[in-house]
């Protein structure tokens, strides 16, 4: 039975008032981004658009033919205008007379740069073929769930044909390029009256002769897909439930046990993010009496299958009897048996000329009653990949709902996973960054030397949670982060480093956002100045509770996930130049970082052998953007020394050897460098960030 979602219509978007006066080519943007706003009818980067529009050639001047379409790697729900490739239609077609052949249809795509249309650098897709072949000025392609079924459908021809009749054509399974793009003008040109085409296992072809009758046709056909089957599948999901859902609490709760544990299994060779999944569609599968036998199967849509791998590892994990114990003693065999799996599977399939076996982890790992992890190279890429399964999910529910599920043939899925073309892209990939895939944890992350150095990891690749108890701050910060680098990269949780349940379940949420950590900045601080005799009990422990308890829970929290994830760790504290130099009137103050520091030694020696390495930064009077200094800190430090608190960044800077001033970005860089690979074999170390202070050099 299809769930409320997948049996909502989609909303007829279009406005005419908005399409007016709009050229061709910003009407396919304007469809495009319409298509691609709902992931029930395609999915991000999946699917593609295009329109032939008459231009003025800049050569000769002439009206010429050419076809925008949307370029390689692109994504129609969020592309600008200069996400198109455009293409010569003349030469696009003279392409034919070179044509060797489906055995030779690959080095058709080196063909593809003699067609561009004005100089545009955007490089064509592997479907330009498809979109040019079509004799319809506007052609859209989609990979609906709702067609998607009826194409995984052991029968879907007959399908097609029932619930369309001749306005939808259908065509066998064939890989995406030259040849398809054939296959397409020809049933074309034997189905002149026809709207559309479902692709075997594949997804949806429509067309039409303006943009407006095009986005109209997609949206139409779709809807009666997902009319027939709120029709026709009435039956319970997947055969209906054969394990309890736990509750959310729960599901949560075993997902932050699984996530690190899983994750140190996967990342010897690249460090994995995580993203965990429990919405009704996944719980409604990993609950089901099918899951194994369907998840065996894998995906069908080629777009699917190249973000969710092969097919999904499913956990043995009893939700009726939820001791995760146990699965977590199995997860190391069943991850290597996966992996065994997957070598086999590749030794199998293939071929003289196929690229080395990538990674042979799963992406997709399915818990029972629990919900859905994922885990890739980045948050961006791992959440997509719980989409895209999402996606199958939806199919695989349709389409044994009324017919049997058929995942691609093994040999098609290895060809389309190792296919030279996509190894090529792989290959063009930028450098990863020195911190992709690294998790960090910044405490007093909404302050200013907090949030310069979340930025300065984030800028490096790491994924970062901001931990502070300002909430108003903390939501201008990581709104600044995210707008910066993406809502992926970064998160925030309201933490009291003191209480013991903050700092638990503020890492636990850190642990579903990201799947794990990599990194500790112990951040979070105050500072108080009064005489000895004046300084009060409850002064005393406010110190020594933030500087040095603050510290041990953050640290052990930390040191716990590390030793589960075993693949090692960093912790990085942020003391301060009066842990190794008094100062007057700051007794409990200089104590507390002093206990602070001596703490980071202890667990340097504690965590050597699990590769848990803790370093030590020492800042000096760094004024600008601190929290620290826009309270009573400043007066009181002032009037130790004397002097206005406008003369005290002049006096510190000339306090200091090097006659600088000290700001946040400069302790940024120190911690980047302590929590990165360059300072790999440092441990224990202090590293004074004071523009030179000679009563705390270490020795």
């Amino acid at each position: 039975m299809l769930d409320k979602h997948q049996g909502a219509r989609l909303a007829n978007l279009w406005d005419d008032g908005k399409a007016a006066g709009m050229t061709e080519p910003e009407k396919l943007l304007y469809r495009s981004n319409l298509l691609g706003s709902d992931k029930r009818i395609t999915n991000y980067g999946g699917g593609n658009t295009s329109a032939k529009v008459m231009e003025k050639d800049p050569l000769t001047g002439e009206m010429v033919e050419v076809l925008w379409v949307k370029g390689s790697g692109g994504d129609v729900g969020t592309i600008k205008m200069d996400g198109f490739s455009t293409l010569y239609m003349d030469k696009l077609r003279a392409l034919k007379g070179i044509y060797r052949g489906v055995e030779f249809e690959d080095e058709m795509v080196g063909y593809l740069p003699h067609c561009t249309f004005n100089l545009n650098p955007r490089a064509a897709s592997i479907d330009t073929p498809l979109h040019a072949y079509v004799p319809k000025p506007h052609v859209d392609h989609m990979h609906p769930d709702a067609i998607i079924a009826i194409a995984a459908s052991k029968n879907s021809r007959e399908l097609t044909s029932k619930i369309f009749g001749d306005e939808i054509g259908w065509l066998p399974w064939k890989r995406p390029g030259y040849e398809l793009g054939l296959w397409l003008e020809k049933f074309c040109q034997e189905n002149p009256d026809a709207r559309g085409v479902v692709l075997e296992s594949h997804g949806l072809f429509t067309w039409g002769d303006t943009a407006k009758e095009a986005y109209e046709t997609t949206i139409e056909i779709i809807n009666r897909a997902i009319a027939w089957f709120e029709t026709e599948n009435t039956g319970p999901a997947f055969g209906g439930r054969s394990k309890p859902v736990l509750a959310a609490a729960d599901r949560a709760a075993i997902a932050k046990k699984l996530m690190p544990v899983i994750r140190g299994l996967i990342s010897a060779g690249e460090s994995k993010v995580g993203h965990f999944d429990d919405s009704q569609a996944v719980l409604d599968f990993v609950t089901s009496t099918s899951l194994e036998p369907l998840a065996a199967l894998g995906t069908s849509c080629p777009d699917h299958f190249l973000r969710t791998k092969i097919r999904p590892l499913v956990v043995d994990f009893d939700p009726a009897q939820p001791d995760v114990g146990n699965t977590l003693a199995g997860l190391p065999e069943a991850i290597a048996t996966y992996r065994a799996d997957y070598a086999a599977y590749y030794e199998r399939c293939k071929r003289a000329d196929s690229p080395a076996m990538r990674d042979p982890n799963a992406v997709v790992y399915l818990v029972p009653g629990v919900g859905m992890i994922t885990f890739a190279k980045d948050k961006a890429t791992a959440r997509t990949s719980a989409e895209f399964y999402v996606n199958a999910i939806n199919v695989m529910r349709g389409a044994s709902g009324v017919s049997t599920y058929v995942g691609l043939p093994e040999q098609e899925a290895f060809d389309i996973e190792y296919w030279l073309l996509e190894e090529a892209k792989l290959q063009r990939m930028p450098k990863p960054k020195s911190l992709a895939g690294r998790i960090a944890l910044v405490t007093g992350g909404a302050g200013g030397i907090g949030k310069a150095t979340a930025n300065r990891l984030m800028q490096e690749g790491a994924c970062v949670v901001l931990a502070d108890i300002d909430e108003t701050a903390l939501e201008a910060a990581q709104t600044e982060l995210s707008t910066r680098y993406g809502k992926d990269f970064v998160r925030s949780v309201n933490m009291n480093v003191t209480s013991e349940a903050a700092v638990e379940s503020g890492f636990g949420d850190a642990l579903l956002a990201f799947g794990g950590l990599d990194i500790l900045v112990s951040n979070a601080g105050l500072a108080t100045s009064a005489a000895v005799e004046d300084t009060t009990l409850a002064l005393w422990n406010k110190n020594m509770d933030i500087l040095a308890t603050g510290y041990f829970l953050v640290s052990r929290e930390a040191f716990r996930i590390f030793r589960s994830q075993k693949a090692g760790g960093n912790v990085v504290f942020v003391a301060s130049k009066n842990g190794l130099a008094a100062s007057p009137g700051a007794s409990a103050y200089c104590t507390a970082k002093a206990a602070e520091i001596h703490l980071a030694r202890c667990l340097a020696l504690e965590g050597a052998s699990a590769q848990i390495r803790v370093n030590v930064v020492n800042p000096d009077a760094v004024l600008r953007g601190s929290k620290i200094w826009t309270g009573e800190w400043k007066e009181q430090r002032a009037a130790a020394y004397k002097m206005d608190v406008d003369e005290l960044e002049a006096h510190y800077r000339e306090r200091s050897m090097l006659k600088l001033s000290v700001f946040p970005e400069d302790i940024a860089e120190a911690i980047y460098f302590l929590a990165s690979d360059m300072s790999a074999k440092s441990t224990g170390n202090i590293v004074n960030v004071d523009a030179g202070n000679a009563q705390s050099f270490t020795r």
